[in-house]
């Protein structure tokens, strides 16, 4: 019997086996991937520092266990060169394995932009357990003088930076934010709330460099030692210990493409979480949804309903996925928030009827999405139902 084959051992591709385990305890799985395997939540790495959090502590499940318990084959540290659609076979670093059915778990790459300076290959991302390993020990073996703690310049003040800056200000850092919006997470917060979290991270000391973005980055020193220079757009200098971008992630989609798979801003799915191709799935930050209607999804929840949904598929059953209303959570202790985000499609603008409350209303006057902060974050589930009545 041909196996099921799940390339990724992130989030999805280790939810996908489980709870496909959960309704078929038999069937042959076997997991490939380019790292260790270990089980980790990605979330926890931008809010680890302030807890005093190693890599090592980050791990969860060590791989072995995971293997142990879930009944599967894991081939660690392999690269899956590519994929034959119509032989049903993949090729990797160890060999050519054929398969059932193929689930695509390859998640999503930090987006870097091309930055002048002879320190622009020093800029750091942290996107998985081990580039945050990278980040810890650069960190910890940057030197720094005994009057100033480390100073981090963080490209980017979205969902991402804004984490990382609450975070490593809390773990007694200094922090800078460069973006080119006007305030944080202007994409995603009305502007009230988006001045409410810059005015709180502000209060712990965190700097904010807005209308503007890194344009280089140097070597330098100083009193302190060897250190960075960052060029800004508005003709500013920081000088800091390290670079953080973290301006956004842009699906992986090289192995579909180059299988030919329909890809556009992600692999292409339908509500059943197939590719273009037979008998290959994909789930995860790498996933165009058809449900979430053509959008990606690089959040937690979105990620477990697919994996239930396409475990039942696998065992046999069609699944159709359904989202719910998936609010997500900001972790900035600063200024804590959820937001339910209304879909790209909807009309209609932000209100507030209260502060620390936000509802964003349609053209049809109905309620379509909320931002919750500070305090107001109990009430997820009494805006919840607003949204879905």
């Amino acid at each position: 019997m041909q196996p099921v084959i799940i390339i990724g051992a992130g989030l999805a591709g280790w939810t996908t086996a489980r709870e496909l385990r959960k309704l078929d305890a038999t069937s042959p799985v076997l997991l490939i991937t380019a790292d260790s395997g270990d089980f980790y939540a990605k979330p926890s790495l931008s809010n680890a520092f302030a807890q005093g959090r190693s890599p090592a502590q980050l791990v969860n499940t060590p791989a072995a266990k995971m293997v142990e318990t879930q009944n599967v084959t894991l081939l660690a540290h392999t690269r899956v060169q590519s994929i034959d659609p119509a032989r049903r076979v993949v090729t990797t670093s160890r060999g050519e394995f054929a398969y059932r059915d193929l689930v695509l778990a390859t998640g999503a790459q930090a987006i870097r932009v091309p930055l002048a300076g002879d320190a622009a290959g020093s800029v750091l991302s942290v996107n998985s357990l081990q580039d945050f390993s990278v980040f810890h020990a650069r960190l910890a073996g940057t030197a720094s003088s005994q009057n100033h703690s480390k100073h981090i310049v963080i490209m980017g003040a979205g969902l991402i930076g804004c984490e990382f800056a609450n975070d490593l200000v809390g773990a007694g850092y200094q922090v800078s934010v460069v973006d080119p919006a006007e305030r944080p997470l202007a994409a995603l917060l009305p502007a009230q709330a988006g001045e409410q979290l810059r005015t709180a991270l502000a209060g712990l000391g965190v700097t904010w460099h807005f209308g503007s973005t890194v344009r280089a980055v140097d070597h330098h020193t100083d009193q302190s030692g060897p250190a960075l220079q960052v060029s800004l757009s508005n003709g500013a200098k920081v000088h800091a210990d390290i670079v953080l971008s973290a301006i956004g992630l842009r699906a992986d989609t090289a192995l579909a493409q180059a299988a030919g798979l329909a890809c556009e801003r992600g692999i292409v799915v339908d509500t059943a979480l197939q590719t273009s191709a037979p008998h290959i799935y994909a789930l995860g930050d790498g996933a165009q949804y058809a449900s979430a209607g053509g959008r990606t999804l690089p959040f937690v929840m979105p990620l477990m309903s697919a994996a239930r949904a396409l475990a039942a598929t696998l065992a046999g059953q069609r699944t159709e996925l359904a989202f719910p209303l998936m609010p997500v959570t900001i972790k900035t202790p600063a200024l804590p928030i959820v937001i339910a985000a209304p879909a790209p499609s909807v009309a209609g603008q932000w209100a507030s009827g209260e502060p620390g409350l936000w509802q964003f209303r349609g053209a049809d006057e109905r309620q379509h999405g909320f931002v919750l902060a500070g305090k107001h974050t109990a009430r997820r589930g009494e805006q919840s139902k607003l949204v879905q009545a």
